[in-house]
């Protein structure tokens, strides 16, 4: 596990311009300097991520959130105050000092303060935002331990913090404040959590491919294994050789994994359960589609990216 002596070596590598894995509640992060251009162009390279796909800053307090915001409106503050540190991702407009390699040339800035105590650490003792997208090839499962971060990238990262299993399992909530507040990315902190702080939300249309995203993960084929992955209601399943991720329907298959019931348990123990699949060889990865319900479109949202749809 990280003890303080990893913490300030990976400190000092951030502030040199180096690439830094570390364990949020969410998934693993990239992280780079936010303030350092070249640092944040590395993000870009090793991932394989196209430059319309901004990064979201994580920092270690709303004081220094606020820092790097052009406008704190007033709904910003009440959410930093219910929800921070936390999984939910606040876009605001930016200020100077934000490099436009971090927000894909948008006015805009996506920023966070992780609930894991290795990344607040870390952030504390850089001393500055760290930029930092999901520790894998984009497109690809994002990493919910340090061995996931290690198969997807090798050695083009300077270091990994290995701060164990993370506990939510999926990307942050992403909500729009540069004007009426829009829920752009769902995640784990739900859309009618949010509108018991601040009031109504709207939900983000899509965004035309070629476009700059105002937030990562917007892409129609995202946080996807390799394995063709269905997502099937009846149990039916393709031809051929695969697993089958069940809730309440079991299918005759290959290798059947049954899910937790729960949307927080299914969310916490999804990616990790993929990236084993993925490394079994199948011909296929089969999820039975969880409920139409509020606390499931998270998962929803992830799983009809990761087939495509």
């Amino acid at each position: 596990m990280v003890c303080s002596r990893d913490i300030e070596r990976a400190a000092e590598l951030i502030r040199a311009g180096g690439l830094v894995a570390f364990p949020t509640e969410t998934v693993y992060g990239l992280g780079a300097n936010a303030l350092d251009r070249a640092a944040v162009r590395r993000i870009f390279q090793v991932k394989g991520r196209p430059v319309t796909s901004p990064l979201i800053v994580h920092v270690d307090s709303p004081e220094m959130a606020r820092r790097l915001a052009r406008e704190w409106p007033p709904e910003a503050e009440r959410l930093a105050q219910r929800f921070w540190p936390g999984p939910l991702t606040l876009v605001l407009p930016k200020a100077a000092c934000i490099p436009a390699e971090v927000t894909a040339g948008l006015d805009t800035v996506g920023l966070r303060m992780p609930a894991h105590p290795v990344a607040l650490e870390l952030i504390r003792t850089a001393g500055v935002p760290i930029a930092a997208p999901s520790a894998n090839r984009f497109t690809e499962l994002s990493p919910t331990t340090a061995e996931h971060v290690r198969r997807a990238l090798g050695d083009s990262v300077d270091m990994i913090l290995d701060g164990g299993p993370t506990q939510v399992g999926l990307e942050s909530t992403v909500l729009w404040l540069a004007g009426p507040p829009r829920l752009l990315r769902p995640g784990m902190i739900l859309r009618r959590q949010i509108e018991e702080v601040i009031g109504p939300v709207e939900v983000a249309g899509r965004i035309e491919d070629g476009l700059p995203h105002p937030s990562p993960g917007l892409h129609p084929r995202h946080y996807s294994p390799r394995t063709p992955l269905v997502l099937v209601t009846d149990g039916v399943l393709p031809p051929g050789r695969g697993a089958y991720l069940w809730i309440g329907r079991p299918a005759a298959a290959a290798r059947s994994v049954r899910m937790p019931s729960d949307a927080v348990a299914y969310a916490a123990r999804l990616y990790d359960t993929l990236h084993t699949l993925d490394a079994e060889g199948w011909d296929w990865i089969a999820v039975e589609r969880p409920p139409e319900l509020p606390e499931w479109i998270p998962v929803l949202d992830r799983l009809r990216r990761a087939a495509g749809r």
